[in-house]
């Protein structure tokens, strides 16, 4: 077994928030339930369109009297931030955001705005164990306001609480699960060549992120993994 690391993750942003209705505004929206999320358990979950559909991907950290989101950055942090605002209406919270924020992952996949004491590799190396195991990293794997939770395996990742009240998008994921129609999914595939993020594939898949010759790309199931 190899010796565990930590990276540098890349192109991560920060969303504060405060107040005293923070975790009912955040129950309101988001695809997990705040009520797991303590200080000592952080928190993966996902922001849809009405209609099911990603929007954003983030893990929540309990700090007591404020929680925080590590979320994708740059203007993808600004937008998750323009969205919330847009639902605060009068719910007692505030909320900020920082466009860049330094996160650590670990090759055990734990997350941390301090520093491990481990030795630190190229995100490379984090970033062929991710796809290795087919967990997707944002907006690098899924489509924006196009694909599904459940073609993207967030269930599998615990991003969803089955048993939680009502969410946005809530109605249409729960359909899904329902009647098992997912027809494609994202799957780790074998690469011959480098093939372009989101580039159609012949056989009606879609490209996703890559490290070398591995990825992950929008296949049907039963489809061949190796392009």
């Amino acid at each position: 077994m190899s010796k565990p690391f930590c990276v540098t993750l890349p192109n991560r942003g920060l969303i504060h928030l405060e107040g005293e209705d923070r975790k009912s505004f955040l129950q309101s929206l988001i695809t997990n339930d705040i009520h797991k999320l303590t200080p000592a358990a952080p928190l993966y979950a996902c922001l849809l369109t009405a209609q099911g559909k990603f929007l954003h991907d983030f893990y929540l950290h309990d700090g007591g009297d404020f929680i925080l989101l590590d979320c994708e950055g740059g203007a993808r942090a600004l937008d998750l931030y323009e969205r919330f605002l847009k639902f605060r209406l009068r719910s007692r919270v505030k909320i900020s955001v920082e466009e860049e924020n330094i996160v650590y992952a670990t090759s055990t996949f734990e997350r941390s705005f301090e520093k491990p004491n481990l030795e630190e590799k190229p995100f490379e190396e984090w970033d062929k164990i991710r796809i290795s195991k087919c967990i997707p990293d944002g907006s690098r794997d899924m489509q924006i306001e196009k694909d599904t939770l459940l073609e993207c395996g967030i269930d599998r990742l615990n991003g969803i609480d089955w048993e939680k009240g009502c969410y946005v998008g809530q109605e249409v994921t729960a359909r899904m699960r329902f009647r098992g129609n997912v027809k494609k999914t994202l799957q780790t595939v074998t690469l011959s060549k480098p093939i372009a993020p989101f580039t159609d594939l012949p056989n009606g898949g879609s490209m996703r992120s890559s490290c070398g010759d591995i990825g992950l790309a929008m296949l049907k199931e039963g489809e061949n993994t190796c392009l």
